[in-house]
């Protein structure tokens, strides 16, 4: 369509004379409005260390598997590139690009699959080191806030919770 062509379905479209050509829009009216979703509705994301180490796992194994299985027919196409260009065939030449780029390609799925595994595996440690930290710092709170709370034990008496013989001070 040219531009000239395109200008005058937009004046006929809009004067509405024309066709009736909608642009990038619906009719008022047409059809329900639907709200955006609530995220909230939908809960949180949520992943645990079986879920990561089970992806790991996956990654693992298929990394090895393209490896043993992957590349079967890579060494038999290329001795058979050779032998066809040696013989005077074209083919020959196009069945080593096809070898090649098999060999390439292998490698980056290869490549992906090591970068997920590597990835669950960083994820798995850095997660578990923030479980850990967050567990840490929340009992010192709970620690500390006991420490503080007059309602603990009677007023002008030495709180339990620093421990001692009879809720004093050893």
């Amino acid at each position: 369509m040219a531009w000239d062509e395109w200008e005058r379905l937009k004046a006929e479209a809009a004067s509405g004379d024309g066709p009736h050509l909608r642009l990038n829009q619906l009719d008022p009216g047409s059809g329900p409005v639907r709200p955006a979703p609530d995220p909230g509705r939908y809960g949180e994301l949520k992943v645990g260390q079986q879920d990561l180490a089970r992806i790991g796992t996956n990654a693992f194994e298929l990394y090895n598997d393209l490896w043993d299985k992957g590349r079967r027919a890579v060494p038999t196409s290329e001795s058979a590139a050779g032998r066809l260009t040696a013989s005077g065939f074209a083919l020959g030449g196009a069945l080593q690009h096809v070898a090649l780029r098999w060999d390439e390609q292998l490698g980056s799925l290869r490549d992906a699959c090591a970068h997920i595994l590597n990835h669950m595996t960083v994820t798995k440690k850095l997660h578990a080191g923030d479980d850990h930290y967050i567990r840490r710092q929340m009992s010192s709170i709970d620690l500390l806030d006991a420490g503080f709370d007059e309602r603990v034990g009677e007023p002008g008496r030495p709180n339990p919770v620093y421990g001692g013989s009879k809720g004093g001070r050893s």
